[in-house]
């Protein structure tokens, strides 16, 4: 998900348009206000920011965004009509992955977001994960559902962690108990479902994407992904 926020309602629509257009799923917010509120249920891949903005100025967001714990590795791309070197490189010294002058254009703009989503997804593991309404935060070692902080275990949590890093491929008991525990599966021992139960209860809402797969393991899967 790419959040653009941008204040000129023409331009806002045009680039939320175009991205969707090209495959790219993107939210518009015209404030930081709504922007914040945004961020707290759905973690985006990419920012994109106009640096004149009402309430606060862009780079001002940026500074917030860099010294969040949960947003410092998001990548950050700057829309501006502020065009100098100096504004440029002020921007770039700030933090932001990316510098775009006004006017610009859309074939241009969506060939850089994707080079920005597509540089952030090889430097490494991903550091949030989102199925529905749920969110795991690795970087923060924090659970979210609908925004939400979600108190677990060490155990629960890192089993969720497991289960939502394999996306909608089946996790056994035995690699549950292996990387979870760190010893052999033996027998019938039944730790990892009164984990796994005690996991969905605390889960509420989003407890019902833990699945069983009789006679394999468990999986994360949900009606919204």
């Amino acid at each position: 998900m790419v959040y653009l926020v941008e204040d000129d309602d023409n331009i806002r629509e045009l680039v939320v348009y175009t991205l969707n257009h090209s495959g790219i799923e993107a939210a518009g917010f015209s404030k930081p206000s709504a922007f914040f509120e945004a961020i707290e249920g759905t973690f985006p891949s990419l920012v994109i920011l106009d640096i004149m903005l009402p309430e606060e100025d862009g780079l001002s967001v940026l500074k917030k965004l860099r010294e969040g714990r949960d947003t410092a590795k998001v990548p950050v791309m700057i829309l501006s009509a502020k065009a100098s070197e100096y504004d440029k490189v002020t921007g770039l010294d700030m933090g932001a992955d990316d510098y775009v002058a006004k006017p610009f254009g859309m074939m241009e703009l969506v060939a850089r977001v994707r080079a920005l989503l597509r540089r952030s997804a090889e430097t490494g593991e991903k550091s949030a994960y989102t199925v529905g309404r749920l969110t795991l935060l690795l970087d923060a070692h924090r659970v979210l559902v609908d925004g939400e902080p979600v108190q677990l275990t060490k155990k629960e949590y890192d089993m969720l962690a497991l289960l939502m890093q394999n996306g909608q491929n089946v996790v056994t008991r035995e690699r549950l108990l292996s990387e979870v525990w760190g010893y052999a599966f033996e027998g019938e021992s039944r730790t990892v479902d009164v984990h796994l139960r005690t996991l969905r209860q605390k889960l509420g809402a989003a407890g019902s994407y833990v699945e069983t797969i009789r006679g394999v393991g468990y999986c994360i899967r949900a009606d919204e992904v």
